[in-house]
C-alpha cells in the first residue's frame, strides 16, 4: 500500500460535476489500496470574486483580513469534496490548514511553511480515511490564518508528502505533463517522461507556468517523487525527481521563456568598489527583484551596467535609476521594456561540450540578435526583442532535435 498526496487546483474543481470528477479519480486510487491525502484549491474564479469583494468594501483591506476571507474558498471545496467521498462510500474528513495546524510565518498573503504537525492526518490514515486538507493556506504561532501566496497549494500539497514521507505527490493540472517547450508555440513539443527537480525548477523560474518555484523547491529539499498529471485525460505525466546517477541525460530537456521583463542600463558611472550596490540597492529597497546583470568596463575608466527586471516594475524602477544616474553623475540612462528571454535547460551541460555555441549559431542564423546573456551550470538565458520570441523558441527546440523522440 503507498501513501499518495494529490492536489487539484482550481480549473480541476471548478464546478460540481468536476468535483464529482475528482471524487471519483480519488475513489479509484483508494480502491486500488493507496493511502489518499488530497489538497485542493477554491473553485476556479472564487479567489478573484473574493477579492472583488473587498475591493468594493475597501481597497486597502488589512493584510490579515485578507487572509481570513480568501482562505474561505478552500473551505468550500474540502467540504464539497469530502460529501461528495462520503456518497461513494468512502470515510473522509477535511481539513483546513489550521486544524492539520500547518504552520507558516506571519507574512499574511506570501506566508511560509515552518512546520506541519501531522498526527491527526496520520491517525485518519491508519484509520482508513481519506483526509482532505485546504491548500493556499496555515496559520502563524498565533494563530492567525495566513495565506501562502501564488502556487500556494502546490506547496501545501508538497509540504504535507515531506511531513507524511509520501510515497508520491501527484499535481492535477489543466495539461497532461512538462513539455519541452510550451506546445502552443512549438506544435512539435514533447511530454517529457521525467525531469529533475534541478531542471523543473530552473524551468518554473524561467516562466513555465506549470508548476511555482516554491513546490519545486519543496519537492527538491525533501526528496518528494513530484508528478504533473492531467485531471482531464489520462496520461502517465510527467515524473520529476532528484537525479538519478544511472540515468542518461539529454543535453538539454526543454526551452523556457518569459515575456514579461524589460531592460534597463546606466552608462559612464564609476569603476569603483560599492558601485553596483549604489545601483541596485535602491532597486531592491522598492521590493523589486532583478534578474539578469551585465557590467562592462570601458577603456575610459568608467563602466556601464543593465539589469532586467519585471515588465510590470520598468516605469517605478526607471525612475529610481534616474535619480541615482544624477547621485553618480552617470552619462546617461537607457531602458527598454520591448523584450523577452529565452533559456535552454538542461542538467546535460554539465557533461556535453558546445551547447552555447549552437544555441547562438542557431539564432543568429534566424537574424535574431542577442542582447544579453547568463548562464549558470544547467541553463543559458538570453535576451531579444520580444518580436523574435516565438522564432527564438521553435529554432532552439529544433536545433536542439528536441521533437525527436530518441532525446528523451
Amino acid at each position: 500500500m503507498a501513501l499518495i498526496v494529490e492536489k487539484y487546483g482550481g480549473t480541476s474543481v471548478g464546478d460540481v460535476e468536476r468535483i464529482n470528477h475528482v471524487a471519483d479519480k480519488v475513489a479509484t486510487s483508494r480502491e486500488s489500496g493507496n493511502d489518499m491525502v488530497v489538497v485542493v484549491s477554491a473553485m476556479s474564479g472564487e479567489t478573484n470574486r473574493l477579492l472583488e469583494l473587498a475591493r468594493e468594501i475597501n481597497c486597502e483591506a488589512p493584510a490579515r483580513e485578507l487572509d481570513v476571507l480568501l482562505s474561505t474558498g478552500e473551505q468550500v471545496t474540502i467540504a464539497l469534496l469530502s460529501m461528495a467521498l462520503h456518497r461513494r462510500g468512502f470515510d473522509a474528513r477535511s481539513y483546513t490548514g489550521g486544524q492539520v495546524h500547518i504552520r507558516t510565518d506571519s507574512v499574511h498573503g506570501r506566508a511560509r511553511i515552518l512546520d506541519i504537525e501531522d498526527a491527526r492526518v496520520r491517525n485518519d490514515l491508519a484509520n482508513g480515511r481519506v483526509v482532505v486538507v485546504a491548500g493556499f493556506q496555515g496559520v502563524d504561532e498565533d494563530r492567525n490564518i495566513t495565506t501562502l501566496g501564488r502556487g500556494g497549494s502546490d506547496t501545501t500539497a508538497v509540504a504535507m508528502a515531506a511531513a507524511l514521507n509520501a510515497d508520491e505527490c501527484r499535481i492535477y493540472t489543466d495539461v497532461d505533463g512538462v513539455y519541452t517547450a510550451d506546445p502552443r508555440i512549438v506544435p512539435e513539443a514533447r511530454r517529457l517522461d521525467r525531469i529533475t527537480d534541478e531542471e523543473m525548477l530552473e524551468l518554473a523560474s524561467l516562466g513555465s507556468k506549470i508548476l511555482q518555484t516554491r513546490s519545486v523547491e519543496f519537492a527538491g529539499k525533501y526528496r518528494v517523487p513530484l508528478r504533473v498529471l492531467s485531471s482531464f485525460e489520462e496520461s502517465p505525466g510527467t515524473l520529476i525527481t532528484y537525479e538519478e546517477p544511472s540515468m542518461e541525460q539529454p543535453m538539454i530537456s526543454g526551452i523556457a521563456y518569459n515575456k514579461d521583463e524589460a531592460k534597463l542600463t546606466i552608462r559612464g558611472i564609476p569603476d569603483e568598489p560599492g558601485i553596483a550596490y549604489r545601483i541596485l540597492g535602491p532597486i531592491s529597497e522598492a521590493h523589486v527583484n532583478v534578474d539578469m546583470i551585465v557590467q562592462n568596463v570601458g577603456a575610459d575608466g568608467t563602466t556601464d551596467l543593465t539589469f532586467t527586471v519585471h515588465r510590470n516594475d520598468y516605469e517605478k524602477s526607471l525612475d529610481i535609476l534616474k535619480k541615482t544616474a544624477v547621485e553618480l553623475k552617470a552619462r546617461d540612462v537607457g531602458g527598454d521594456n520591448n523584450i523577452a528571454k529565452i533559456s535552454v535547460v538542461g542538467v546535460g551541460m554539465r557533461s556535453h561540450a558546445g551547447i552555447a555555441t549552437t544555441m547562438f549559431q542557431a539564432l543568429a542564423n534566424e537574424g535574431i540578435n542577442i542582447q544579453m546573456i547568463s548562464t549558470s551550470e544547467i541553463k543559458i538565458s538570453v535576451v531579444v526583442e520580444d518580436k523574435y520570441l516565438e522564432l527564438g523558441v521553435r529554432t532552439l527546440h529544433k536545433a536542439f532535435g528536441l521533437e525527436n523522440s530518441d532525446e528523451s
